[in-house]
């Protein structure tokens, strides 16, 4: 008994001391903090909605938002238990905001529909998107559905109602893609510049690898430490673009307040750093956790990039952000592919789903892991 309570004393101790390191040190560079008075101008008396609002970087943005004296702020996830945590949450931080929790996919587009037309949204952020590439290359469908269709349901709705601005939170990985996540996310971009034309702002926002999140390698790390290793890392030369939770937020926000319609955004925040160097970072001169490679997973790269070969930049940033130039056009027929990719969707053939992909990608080449999952036929057993 006496060990037990000791070793949880330990590991709590742990826990906190690694929770509250400061990133800045990792990063080498300040960290992007919110401005508030421009987060109050874009949304103060504005109906706001936030998809995946439970999600790790939908959850910075709903307590953000609910500091900027919007009219309505309505939050919307798949997840019940954690979007009533939330909702608690900001209840008791933000009593006088005016709060709509929805518990919706944003697949469904008669439940998107009736959304739009009874909170009429000003502001969209979304955020709901499936970002495990490893896990996606074994339930393909589930990146078409979510981070593609789901994509271009809610862009429907936002222009049928009138919505002003439209943010997504999109990836490094949809950059000369391996995995559907990154194939799907790029898709989800050139529907939204599909919309430059239109009354309603719609941009695309790439970023990296996000420290702390729900699903970074950040709170694997935490675990394997408290239990004194080892610390997996995939390979020794594995680098990604990092950033913070509230960088996340900070950078979503400001790209709501750019002028201008169609637009991919990049943020100028730092260089790629090796993951081997955060679990170093993490352990902290524990030597005796030991750190172990495992190897590439399905859908993976050796590094990301933030701007595709035929891609430049504004050599000017704003808020931080530089917009794309360059950027692939969305296809001619786009819509009518997207309507093929759901028909293939729907009769669950990845086989006809991976060639509109590809056609619409062309850039983007299945993994291994997924190629062997169509000769397979286990496709077929893949879940919505």
């Amino acid at each position: 008994m006496l060990f037990s309570v000791s070793f949880i004393i330990f590991a709590t101790m742990m826990m906190h001391s690694i929770v509250d390191q400061t990133w800045a040190g990792f990063l080498g560079r300040a960290i992007l903090h919110r401005d508030d008075a421009s987060t109050r101008s874009v949304h103060a008396g504005r109906s706001v909605l936030v998809t995946g609002a439970a999600g790790s970087i939908g959850s910075v943005l709903a307590r953000a938002l609910a500091t900027a004296s919007p009219r309505r702020l309505i939050l919307l996830d798949r997840s019940r238990r954690r979007l009533d945590s939330l909702t608690r949450d900001i209840r008791a931080d933000s009593p006088n905001v005016p709060l709509i929790s929805v518990v919706a996919d944003i697949t469904h587009a008669p439940a998107l529909d009736h959304l739009f037309a009874t909170q009429q949204p000003e502001v969209v952020y979304h955020a709901a998107a499936f970002k495990h590439v490893p896990q996606l290359e074994s339930d393909p469908f589930v990146a078409i559905r979510n981070n593609a269709l789901g994509t271009d349901e809610l862009s429907r709705a936002a222009v049928r109602h009138h919505s002003e601005t439209l943010v997504m939170i999109s990836t490094d990985k949809a950059v000369n893609p391996h995995s559907i996540m990154g194939a799907t996310k790029r898709i989800a971009e050139m529907i939204l510049m599909r919309g430059a034309s239109g009354q309603t702002c719609m941009r695309a926002l790439r970023l990296g690898n996000v420290l702390a999140s729900r699903g970074s390698v950040v709170p694997v790390f935490r675990r394997q430490i408290l239990h004194g290793g080892p610390v997996t890392v995939t390979h020794p030369e594995v680098s990604r673009y990092f950033f913070t939770l509230g960088e996340a937020g900070t950078l979503v926000l400001a790209a709501a307040s750019l002028s201008g319609s169609g637009s991919i955004l990049v943020p100028q925040l730092g260089s790629p750093h090796k993951i081997v160097d955060l679990a170093r970072y993490m352990i902290d001169g524990q030597d005796d956790i030991p750190v172990v490679f495992t190897g590439l997973r399905p859908g993976e790269k050796m590094a990301e990039q933030m701007l595709s070969s035929c891609e430049t930049v504004d050599p000017k940033a704003e808020l931080e952000l530089y917009r794309v130039h360059n950027a692939t056009a969305p296809l001619d027929n786009l819509d009518d592919s997207i309507a093929a990719l759901e028909q293939s969707a729907t009769q669950n053939n990845l086989a006809a789903a991976l060639r509109i992909v590809q056609r619409m990608v062309p850039e983007y080449k299945p993994s291994d892991s997924l190629t062997q999952l169509l000769d397979s036929g286990h496709h077929r057993m893949a879940t919505a």
